[in-house]
């Protein structure tokens, strides 16, 4: 297995373009070796329901780093490995719209898997592939919406698929930060 980086956001609204949290997984070797996790100041207003499903309020994040302060932390590692997430195009536009927003400068083209896409294919009679269901299939601890649990638990899933047979690395799609959304087919490796 190669490395990889799962990560999730939360969001402070429904505009989704700013982030509110990150958490990030890194896997080596099919293991967790690290793991991050950070509330950041979106520096924009909170809906109520953003704050109910996150329990993170505006009064928490005004203490938090901004999200360019964070990428000084965790660019590099992001940059230079396969993001994995799950609903990956989700989290992915969010990570390209706070990139733009802060005029961070970074690669166009990011490789990332998704094990929403994943599951799909290992578990096809589940009746839903959201992350808290196959979490609960397969026993994987999760404080649902709390962005370092749901890293931990889509790095987990990612080990279990592959310790089930699948190529992390056959699934691997290409994100445009540009253009915010996945380029056509699977496999690409555009660097």
């Amino acid at each position: 297995m190669e490395r990889f980086i799962a990560f999730d956001v939360e969001t402070p609204n429904s505009r989704n373009d700013r982030m509110s949290a990150i958490g990030l997984a890194v896997i080596e070797n099919g293991r967790i070796r690290a793991t991050y996790n950070t509330i950041i100041n979106p520096e924009t207003y909170f809906d109520y329901f953003n704050i109910g499903l996150t329990g993170i309020t505006p009064e928490l994040a005004s203490q938090a780093p901004t999200f360019d302060e964070v990428w000084k932390d965790i660019g590099s590692v992001m940059e230079n490995s396969i993001l994995i997430a799950h609903n990956a195009p989700f989290d992915m536009s969010v990570l390209a719209k706070c990139l733009r927003a802060y005029r961070i400068d970074t690669d166009r083209f990011f490789n990332y898997a998704c094990t929403v896409r994943m599951a799909r294919k290992l578990y096809p009679s589940l009746p839903n592939h959201r992350l808290d269901t196959l979490c609960s299939y397969l026993g994987i601890p999760l404080d649902h919406h709390r962005a370092d649990s749901d890293s931990i638990a889509c790095a987990k899933l990612a080990i279990e698929f592959a310790n089930n047979g699948l190529v992390i690395s056959d699934n691997i799609r290409t994100y445009d930060l540009v253009m915010c959304k996945t380029l056509p087919g699977e496999g690409r490796r555009v660097r």
